[in-house]
């Protein structure tokens, strides 16, 4: 009787097992995905907005290949440098490729509603937690916030004007809730006193310290409580456009 309980048991996790890897390899979620995956999403991603990105690869993955065999023409033995050269070809050429991409996904979301996700999901994760569009208008003119070791950080977009005064009450709400903690206000844009979005995730990353990793946790947890008595946000029919391709593009691994 235990015998067949045991077996039984056994087939029950094997079955949860197999069940848990097919999950994981039919997952739409990049962080599931095996490397090269992750790799050929991004490839894809981005050559549909770089029309030069395979000239690049090219071009930088030859160029290091050659140099190393030039040195190896010249220092031998050719062989063991030739293989370095491929490496490291391989290596600039993802490096390449990662660099394409993150201006790519600038490209692609720049001018849309909603935008500013693209950057704040470029922070790190370990250290920097977001919201998205916290707070809109009818006019599309939204808020995001980050916490992290900068403090709270909220960013706006839309009309400049609309903007600043949808900041300004934001700040002041998380202000009373936050109990000293430092509140950034950043507007984005390309006008004067705005931060582009190509800059704006190194804007956030370059601000003060001023929590510690415990901290962050706390006000996170009291800024639960305002988002809990939040009206709904106010968008028109439709959603944002999605992020998803920026966040598969530039966070799967």
């Amino acid at each position: 009787m235990a015998s067949e309980k045991a077996k039984e048991l056994a087939a029950k996790q094997k079955a949860e097992v197999k069940a848990a890897k097919l999950a994981k390899k039919n997952s739409t979620n990049p962080r599931d995905w095996p490397w090269y995956k992750q790799i050929w999403q991004t490839y894809k991603v981005t050559a549909e907005v770089d029309k030069q990105l395979n000239l690049l690869l090219a071009a930088s993955f030859l160029g290091v290949t050659v140099i190393g065999l030039v040195i190896g023409i010249l220092v031998p033995p050719w062989w063991m440098w030739l293989i370095l050269g491929i490496m490291a070809g391989l290596t600039a050429a993802l490096w390449v490729m990662l660099d394409r991409a993150k201006k790519a996904t600038f490209t692609r979301y720049a001018g849309q509603p909603g935008a500013a996700e693209v950057a704040l999901g470029m922070l790190d994760t370990k250290k920097w937690f977001y919201s998205p569009v916290i707070t809109a208008t009818k006019q599309l003119d939204i808020v995001h916030r980050a916490v992290g070791p900068g403090g709270i950080v909220l960013v706006g977009e839309g009309s400049p004007g609309r903007v600043k005064t949808l900041l300004a009450a934001e700040a002041k709400k998380h202000e009373q809730v936050a109990y000293g903690v430092p509140v950034t206000s950043i507007v984005m844009g390309d006008g004067e006193g705005q931060v582009p979005l190509t800059k704006l995730a190194d804007t956030i990353r370059k601000l003060p310290r001023k929590l510690e990793p415990s901290q962050v946790t706390d006000v996170k947890a009291r800024l639960r409580a305002l988002d809990a008595v939040r009206p709904k946000v106010p968008l028109p029919r439709g959603p944002l456009p999605s992020m998803k391709g920026a966040n598969k593009a530039m966070r799967g691994r």
